[in-house]
């Protein structure tokens, strides 16, 4: 156990170092005209000097050697990420292929198997090699495709460093800890240049090394701690690095279904869709960070929770990181060009018609629901899993509670409706689909067992979870549209909305939702003085009565549009008249039911 004052100069002077390593890099990268220029496919828009990951790295060795106690595993670990920095740094120079960094990356990892670092995944120490290699290989390269805007991947990979070190210091792997906590420090050191808007970038150098470096010392915890917990060895790294992970699996599939290769550079990753919704980059970037910790805590507090009760709190964070890739797959980043030439290609079409309707999705996250509901109505009345008689009981009945919940869901119709029209109706319908399927799996339950040993308090708060995991995940897409702007929401002509009812109501979901109009709603305006101040969707209602003029200069607005025909015509001609005194456009809603066959007919 290392002391307080240790610890603190240890930290501090890593962060001093790297202020000053990267000013310095910064400094001789401008003067030799070492930069990074603008291109289409990157998103920086002015030159900005390059080879900060020389910074991280020089100031990451210098604090090894100065403060951590050395281990063989330690300097395995920095021993190999050095191997890759050079990689990188030869890709910088030179611009390697992809299949060369590739092969550079496979002789690391390699090294870092040979001496012992493995993940004991499985009982075969082949396979466990094989898996070892993939992690190195795909930690890395999640890393580097995260390094797409500023501090991103410098802010993911300080924060993936802070919870590693607490992990190694709760497993009593004081060295370890020390040796994260300090290369986070350097993180945070260089991101002090590298946050947006950044004056350095890591480049290739950077972003092998410190993605290399995660992933190797992740192994540590396996190879010398004394946790004894499952999911402490095999589960918190991948929550630890879930950010990077979910980045590269949504871009690698995207990128697939429009025929771009995976390492090519592009617009297209998370944070970039993040940005399209119309986040700054900052709160993208953010947005980001805070995922990052979210993931970085719930793997720390499952470490030291039962196996299954940590792989359900894994399970429900992936769910939810799955609806939001889902959602965030639906922004379009790709220029039509693209869009045209990847509909011609049968599987595009394929997957984009079962991302649209989302059947098949639907059925296995609901599969996935039932069971977790189940289990956690078991976890709540008997506790974590065990071998008792009460468990034993769930594991029986768990296919049949399947088979009868996924028939009732079938039967009643939850899969006809779509999940960002959802409404009250809708939940009504899943009431109705649990209801029947609780009822049905306990006749089923009796009928097989006559319902001996098991507990009444268990169905029915099954029937609860699973009715709220239900609306909870049809309801997420809403959630999203709410918390996140729509592409475009604030484009376009400015406009507003004359009359704060249902009709008001209907006319801005329509502009919301159909970006072709070009409208950029601003807020509603009413005659009613209880409406005055009032907010709707997050847009304010300004009073009427005379005020309308005044609002559009103020507000520049370029359009007012009426929604309700319930408005008597001598209004509609006074709102008229101050359009035209504020020379702005008035145009009016019209809902109608137009006949088209014959009254014979």
């Amino acid at each position: 156990m290392f002391p307080g004052t240790y610890l603190f100069a240890a930290i501090a002077i890593s962060f001093g170092l790297a202020l000053t390593a990267t000013l310095a890099v910064r400094t001789f990268a401008r003067h030799r005209g070492i930069v990074a220029q603008p291109k289409a496919d990157r998103w920086h828009k002015k030159p900005t000097a390059m080879l900060g990951g020389v910074a991280i790295f020089a100031s990451v060795l210098i604090a090894y050697a100065l403060f951590v106690p050395p281990t063989t595993y330690g300097w395995v670990v920095i021993s190999a990420s050095a191997f890759l920095f050079a990689v990188g740094l030869v890709d910088d120079f030179l611009h390697i292929k992809p299949y060369q960094k590739l092969i550079g990356q496979v002789m690391g990892a390699t090294l870092v198997v040979y001496y012992g670092l493995q993940l004991p995944w499985t009982g075969s120490a082949t396979i466990n090699m094989a898996l070892t290699i993939f992690w190195l290989i795909g930690i890395t390269n999640a890393l580097n495709l995260l390094d797409n805007m500023d501090g991103l991947a410098a802010g993911v990979a300080a924060i993936a460093a802070i919870f590693l070190a607490a992990s190694f210091h709760a497993n009593g792997q004081q060295a370890e800890a020390l040796m994260l906590a300090i290369f986070a420090a350097v993180l945070l050191g260089f991101l002090v240049y590298n946050f947006n808007p950044a004056s350095i970038f890591m480049g290739d150098c950077g972003s092998l090394f410190i993605g290399f470096f995660l992933a190797s010392a992740a192994l540590m915890s396996a190879a010398g701690g004394r946790s004894r917990s499952l999911f402490a060895v095999l589960g918190v790294p991948i929550l630890i690095l879930f950010i990077p992970i979910f980045d590269t699996t949504l871009v690698t599939i995207v990128r697939k279904l429009f025929g771009r290769a995976a390492s090519q550079g592009g617009r297209d990753h998370t944070s970039h869709r993040l940005v399209a919704l119309g986040l700054s980059e900052r709160r993208a970037v953010l947005m980001l960070y805070g995922f990052a910790a979210l993931s970085g805590t719930l793997a720390l507090l499952a470490r030291d929770l039962k196996l299954d009760v940590s792989i359900a709190v894994t399970l429900g964070f992936t769910v939810i990181l799955t609806l939001l890739g889902v959602y965030l797959a639906r922004v379009q980043v790709y220029d039509e060009e693209e869009i045209k030439a990847a509909r011609e290609r049968a599987i595009f079409a394929f997957l984009v018609d079962l991302s649209y309707k989302r059947r098949i999705f639907e059925v296995l996250l609901d599969l996935l629901l039932i069971i977790l509901a189940y289990y956690s109505a078991y976890a709540m009345m008997f506790g974590p899993f065990t071998g008792s008689g009460a468990w034993r009981l769930f594991l029986q009945t768990l296919p049949i509670i399947v088979f009868v919940k996924m028939a009732a869901l079938l039967v009643m119709g939850v899969y006809r409706g779509i999940w960002r029209y959802t409404s009250l109706n809708d939940l009504v319908v899943f009431a109705k689909a649990v209801i029947l399927g609780s009822v049905a799996s306990v006749l089923a339950i009796l009928g097989v067992y006559r319902f001996a040993g098991f507990s009444r308090a268990v169905f029915a708060l099954d029937g609860l979870l699973l009715f709220l995991m239900l609306a909870g995940s049809r309801l997420t897409f809403r959630l999203f549209r709410r918390l996140l702007p729509a592409p475009r929401a604030r484009q376009g002509r400015r406009v507003l909305i004359y009359g704060a009812g249902d009709a008001g109501e209907l006319l801005l979901r329509e502009i919301l939702n159909n970006p072709e109009l070009n409208y950029a709603p601003i807020g509603f305006v009413d005659d009613d003085p209880l409406k005055k101040g009032k907010v709707i969707h997050g847009l304010p209602v300004f009073g009427g009565n005379g005020m309308l003029g005044a609002i559009c200069k103020e507000r520049g607005i370029e359009e007012v549009l009426i929604s309700s025909r319930k408005i008597s015509e001598e209004r509609v001609r006074q709102i008229k008249r101050d359009c035209e005194e504020a020379r702005v456009k008035l145009k009016r809603l019209r809902i109608q039911i137009e006949q088209i066959s014959d009254d014979d007919e």
